[in-house]
């Protein structure tokens, strides 16, 4: 099978993360994260989204994800999220197991996106004690379906948020992404949203193994180091989670390698609308492109080899990385006409 377009997680690391790899394996250092890689590392994301944040690797998305709405919420509260989240499709309870019961209540969305009213229904419609107490938003930025709120629509629902004291959660699995979308400083996008937390990705990015956790918001992060050890995810050698992260923020790899990626997404989706009877179904905003496509293009597709997903409505997702090029692209549509 071809898995070029099959997810960002299926590309490689780039080379300048390999070097940094390299180079953080020379000699003996301090463990468990008293390294100065993961000391650098922690610095280079301090600059760009706020210096008094706190910020934790681990090594996964979801983890990320369900330590630190955990961090937030009692096991009685309630995480308002899009019906279309990772955290409800995707993580497989984890959010719930590791808060120790909190419930997700999802919000009707638009394009992936939750909207105001959907926040302002969920917290209003019930305040008694049978039912959850609202105590997250949780967004995803860009959304499941690749589309990136803009700084108005984030302001807007930072406002819903402080009226009725609710933290707000960030999963930004592909935030550069988003960044670069945006076109905005980092710390520009997370203030308009009010975020309290940043699950800030770079795997997908295709910078190394690991994920942060980045607290703008210093009281939702007391012992948390606690909650990492007691979920597994401290790594013992944390340099090689780190080293990547400190390259990627050297001249902006971090945001050259999403900008290729969102370039290829949009090339892409020019190249699948120039093809009979495919039609795009979201706008194209990051690096994923949703297509509907005829039961005769998909059969093309597996004839080819070619591996994706059939996504959300029924729409196949074909997703770009860093390390998608021209050629590729011509190979997947070629294989549609």
């Amino acid at each position: 099978m071809d898995y070029r377009f099959a997810s960002d997680n299926t590309a490689g690391l780039c080379a300048e993360a390999w070097e940094a790899l390299h180079a953080a394996d020379g000699g003996a250092c301090p463990s468990y994260g008293e390294d100065p890689w993961t000391a650098r590392a922690a610095d280079a994301i301090r600059e760009v989204v706020g210096r008094e944040s706190e910020v934790f690797f681990v090594f996964n998305g979801t983890a990320a994800n369900s330590l630190a709405l955990a961090a937030c919420c009692r096991s009685y509260h309630g995480v308002i999220c899009s019906d279309v989240a990772h955290i409800v499709t995707d993580e497989c309870g984890a959010p719930e197991f590791f808060s120790n019961g909190t419930k997700l209540l999802t919000a009707r969305s638009e394009r992936g996106k939750v909207l105001p009213a959907e926040v302002e229904r969920l917290v209003t419609e019930r305040s008694d004690l049978h039912y959850p107490k609202p105590r997250v938003l949780s967004l995803t930025l860009p959304t499941e379906l690749g589309t990136v709120y803009s700084l108005d629509e984030l302001r807007e629902l930072a406002v819903v948020s402080r009226r009725h004291g609710l933290a707000v959660h960030v999963d930004g699995a592909r935030f550069a992404n988003a960044v670069v979308a945006l076109g905005v400083p980092p710390a520009e996008i997370l203030a308009a949203a009010g975020a309290d937390v940043l699950c800030f990705g770079a795997v997908k990015n295709g910078l190394g193994f690991a994920e942060a956790v980045v607290f703008r918001n210093p009281e939702w992060s007391t012992e948390f180091s606690w909650r990492c050890k007691q979920a597994g995810q401290l790594a013992s050698k944390m340099r090689y989670l780190a080293a990547p992260w400190v390259r990627g923020f050297e001249d902006d790899l971090w945001l050259r390698n999403a900008a290729h990626a969102n370039r290829c997404a949009a090339r892409l989706a020019r190249r699948l609308a120039g093809v009979p009877g495919a039609r795009l179904v979201q706008p194209v905003e990051a690096n994923a492109v949703f297509v509907e496509l005829t039961p005769e293009h998909h059969a093309k597709l597996a004839a080819a080899g070619w591996a994706y997903y059939d996504f959300i409505g029924g729409a196949a997702r074909f997703v770009c990385s860093w390390a998608t090029s021209d050629a590729d692209i011509e190979a997947l549509v070629g294989a549609l006409l």
